[in-house]
C-alpha cells in the first residue's frame, strides 16, 4: 500500500526490533525519522535511509520535540519502556501525533493506560501500546476468537516458540521489570492484578498440529494479560510459555537472535493459541510464524498505517483489538503469518 513519503518518527529505531521496523516502514512508502540518544548509530542509520537523524534523549524533552517535528507519527521501539513510554507520548501528545509503541513490559504498559488513558480520549490522541508480537498479537486473537460474544470467562494465551534468544533490550527490560516487582510475578485473576511469590506452575498445554502437546510454564505473564482485560469482559487472562523457550530467555549465556537469511530473519518458529471459555463453550484461534521480533514490524506499522487513514474504531489509549477490527487486521498480516480465524466450540 503506497503511503507517499509521509516523515515517521522511530525512537530507538537502530535496535533490533527497530532495524524491522524501520525497514518494514520504508517498504510500504514511508520515510522512517531514526532517533535515539546513540548519535553515531543513529546517524548511520539515517545515512542509509538518507533521512535525517535526530538524536535525542528521554532526560532531555527539547530534544524529543526535536525527534518528532515535522512528522505524522512516532513509535517507540527504545527498551526498557518504564523509562521511555512517558517522556516519548508526552512528545507525541505536544506535537499532536499518534504514538504507538512495542513494550512488551507488563509495567510500563500497565503505567500506560493508567496515566494516560483520561488524558488522550479527552484531547482525541491516538496511543497503542504494546502494539507487537507480545501485547498486540494475542490481544487481537483473542478478540477475533470471542466473536459475537460480549464476555467470557477466562482467556487463555499459550506460546509455543521453537527457542527465545532474547535481545539486549528484551533482557534489559526484564530486568527493569523484575526489579519494580521487587521478585514478585504478576497474574490477572478475577478481574485484578494478584502479586504471587511462589513459583509458576508447569502443565501440559495442547496445541494445535503440527505442535500437539507441549510442556508449559502457566501464569508466565505477559503483555497480553494488561491489554486483554482494558477492552473485553474476561476477567481471567492467562499466559503460557513452552519451558524451552523459559529456560533459554532465563539462562544469562544465551546468546542473541541470529540472522539467518538476507532479510535479517532467525529461524525461530512461533505458534500463539488463543482460547476463551464461556459457560461451558470453547472458541480459538491461532496464528504460527518464524521470528517474534521481526513480525512485530509488520504488526506496528500496519497499526500505524489504519490509524493514519482512520481506520479505527475509537480514540486515546487502545488495546489492539478495541481499535482495530482484528479478524480484518489479522487476514491483512497473512503473508507473515499462518492464522486460523475461525472460532470453534469444544
Amino acid at each position: 500500500m503506497g503511503s507517499g513519503r509521509q516523515r515517521v518518527a522511530v525512537f530507538g529505531a537502530y535496535g533490533h526490533t527497530g532495524r524491522f521496523v524501520v525497514a518494514e516502514l520504508a517498504a510500504r512508502g514511508f520515510l522512517p525519522v531514526p532517533s535515539g540518544r546513540d548519535a553515531q548509530a543513529v546517524r548511520k542509520l539515517a545515512g542509509e535511509l538518507g533521512s535525517e537523524a535526530r538524536v535525542a534523549s528521554v532526560d532531555d524533552a527539547d530534544s524529543l520535540d526535536r525527534a518528532v517535528a515535522g512528522t505524522v507519527a512516532v513509535v517507540n521501539c527504545a527498551g526498557p519502556f518504564a523509562a521511555t513510554t512517558g517522556p516519548v507520548i508526552e512528545a507525541a501528545l505536544r506535537a499532536r501525533i499518534p504514538y504507538l509503541d512495542v513494550a512488551a513490559e507488563l509495567e510500563a504498559n500497565l503505567d500506560t493506560f493508567a496515566h494516560y488513558r483520561e488524558r488522550a480520549r479527552e484531547t482525541g490522541a491516538v496511543i497503542v501500546p504494546a502494539m507487537a508480537f507480545f501485547g498486540g498479537l494475542g490481544d487481537l486473537l483473542v478478540t477475533a476468537a470471542m466473536g459475537d460474544w460480549a464476555r467470557a470467562d477466562e482467556a487463555h494465551i499459550a506460546y509455543a516458540l521453537s527457542s527465545w534468544h532474547p535481545t539486549a533490550g528484551t533482557r534489559s527490560s526484564g530486568a527493569v521489570s523484575r526489579e519494580r516487582r521487587g521478585g514478585a510475578r504478576l497474574r490477572y485473576r478475577g478481574g485484578r492484578w494478584e502479586r504471587r511469590t511462589d513459583a509458576a506452575p508447569t502443565l501440559e498445554w495442547t496445541f494445535p498440529q503440527p505442535v500437539g502437546a507441549r510442556e508449559v510454564v502457566g501464569e508466565f505473564t505477559m503483555a497480553d494479560a494488561v491489554t486483554v482485560p482494558q477492552h473485553l469482559s474476561v476477567p481471567d487472562v492467562t499466559t503460557y510459555m513452552t519451558v524451552e523457550a523459559v529456560r533459554d530467555v532465563a539462562a544469562p549465556h544465551t546468546p542473541p537472535p541470529t540472522a539467518t537469511g538476507p532479510n535479517g530473519r532467525s529461524d525461530q518458529t512461533f505458534l500463539v493459541d488463543a482460547v476463551v471459555r464461556s459457560a461451558g463453550v470453547e472458541r480459538r484461534a491461532t496464528a504460527g510464524g518464524r521470528d517474534i521480533y521481526a513480525v512485530t514490524a509488520p504488526l506496528v506499522v500496519e497499526a500505524l498505517e489504519r490509524v493514519l487513514t482512520r481506520r479505527t474504531r475509537t480514540v486515546g489509549v487502545a488495546s489492539a483489538g478495541e481499535i482495530f477490527d482484528a479478524p480484518d487486521f489479522l487476514r491483512a498480516l497473512a503473508p507473515h503469518l499462518a492464522l486460523d480465524l475461525h472460532p470453534r466450540n469444544a
